[in-house]
């Protein structure tokens, strides 16, 4: 390349000199210029051997280079490899031996944490163990006051039903004795119903029978007056609870009636078979029973002292069930605020009292129940205290041991430099009174170590 840029430099610098010199040498410089012409194809033909040459040795220069550069290549390759196994291999043991250091931490961690746990669990069973005799012995001791307590009202209460039981047996042996004498008495029955008074008698007799035999007797009262500031008096009055606990009884006004001569006449009639004598001897019959209602209720009925209603008792069944039929009486009754019993409703009405009475017996009770209940829980509070005091104490405890231990380390780091005695003669000296000393003159000695400065 550069031969062919000197030729050409050449022959322009000669075409340059011939064309300045062209009118003296015209012949010359054709010359020259065919020569040059020779020259430069002769270059040119160089430059084409010489670029071939060139291009051969370039071409043998890159394969060469690219056959290196795979030998290179794979050298390098195979180094990498070898390298790269040689690392996984290090990797491998260095893991394993990290692995191996990590396991046998993790076992001492296990068996560091194992002792530490089953410390635990025997210092949490120990403690447990004590709160559990000491809550079985205040709970036993609970127990027994509380069964004292119940013992104690349950015998006052059963003492008290027992003797209300003898009572009422009692009664119903004086009842059994009366009943032989009103059965003596039988063949009377009739003179008594001959007259008025007589007969109120009777159904005054067989109400206080029936009254007797379903309550007690501090549940009715006889000849009572129900109504504050007046004379009236009731045959008999059942007694209601008041309102609260000592307020005045309401009474319940119970009156026995039997208009015998209409009713008399009533079936006498029917009997006869006499409808018109039955029918006027109905309606005297009502207007009888409607007449001593309404004296009932002007008389007896004052709320609040008495229930709004009165009971008005016909001593025969008969005779209850002859006003039964008449329409409209009990309706009229009920407007009076009267209510008519026969002997059987009369008892399962009183029967129906007694049970609420006995309701209201065992309500009152059960708040006495209540109340012992109620004492139980003050007490269970107070043992909530009581267990407080009692593990703060303990706490205050170990507070002193745990001091006295650190006092007892400085004490025997104090005496490290000091001889110790063989164990027969520390016992000759220590043990026939001279403990107390010792002791005394230890705590002397510790004192004066906390006194000095820098003392343990």
């Amino acid at each position: 390349m550069w031969l062919c840029l000197a030729a050409s430099m050449l022959a322009a610098l000669l075409a340059a000199l011939a064309w300045r010199r062209r009118p003296a040498a015209d012949g010359r410089m054709d010359q020259l210029l065919a020569g040059l012409e020779r020259i430069e194809k002769t270059l040119r033909t160089d430059l084409a051997d010489h670029q071939r040459g060139l291009r051969e040795e370039f071409s043998a220069a890159d394969r060469a280079l690219r056959q290196e550069l795979a030998h290179s290549h794979e050298a390098l390759r195979g180094a990498l490899g070898r390298d790269a196994q040689a690392a996984r291999v290090e990797t491998a043991e260095s893991l394993d031996r990290f692995a191996g250091q990590l396991r046998q931490e993790l076992r001492n961690l296990i068996d560091l944490n194992d002792r530490r746990l089953l410390e635990v669990r025997q210092a949490v069973e120990q403690r447990l163990a004590a709160l559990q005799a000491e809550n079985a012995a205040k709970l036993e001791e609970m127990r027994r006051t509380v069964d004292d307590k119940l013992h104690a009202t349950l015998e006052q209460r059963l003492g008290a039903s027992f003797k209300l039981v003898s009572d009422r047996l009692e009664a119903v042996h004086k009842g059994l004795g009366e009943m032989q004498s009103l059965a003596a008495g039988v063949g009377d029955l009739k003179r008594v119903l001959t007259n008025v008074k007589s007969r109120g008698t009777w159904g005054e007799v067989q109400l206080a029978r029936l009254l007797e035999d379903t309550m007690t007797a501090e549940q009715y009262g006889r000849n009572v007056k129900p109504v504050p500031g007046s004379d009236a008096i009731v045959e008999f009055a059942i007694r209601l609870p008041g309102r609260g606990e000592g307020g005045e009884p309401v009474w319940l006004p119970i009156d026995a009636k039997f208009p015998k001569e209409e009713y008399e006449r009533l079936t006498a009639a029917e009997e006869a078979a006499d409808a018109e004598g039955a029918r006027a001897a109905g309606a005297a019959l009502a207007r009888a029973v409607e007449v001593q209602a309404r004296l009932i209720a002007d008389k007896y009925i004052a709320p609040p002292h008495t229930t709004d209603f009165a009971i008005m008792f016909l001593p025969t069944e008969g005779l209850y069930a002859e006003v039964l039929r008449r329409p409209g009486v009990l309706d009229r009754l009920h407007d009076l605020r009267v209510n008519v019993a026969g002997p059987s409703n009369l008892a399962a009405l009183l029967n129906s009292l007694q049970m609420g009475f006995r309701t209201l017996a065992i309500e009152r009770r059960s708040s006495e129940v209540w109340q012992v209940l109620r004492a139980v829980k003050t007490e269970f509070g107070r043992f909530g205290e009581s267990l407080a005091a009692v593990k703060r104490t303990l706490e205050t405890a170990g507070n002193k041991i745990g001091q006295t231990e650190v006092r007892t380390r400085a004490m025997l780091r104090s005496l490290k430099t000091v001889e110790a005695l063989p164990d027969a003669q520390a016992a000759r000296l220590l043990g026939d009174g001279d403990a107390e000393g010792g002791e005394q003159g230890l705590e002397e000695g510790e004192q004066e170590r906390e006194r000095a400065p820098g003392g343990a």
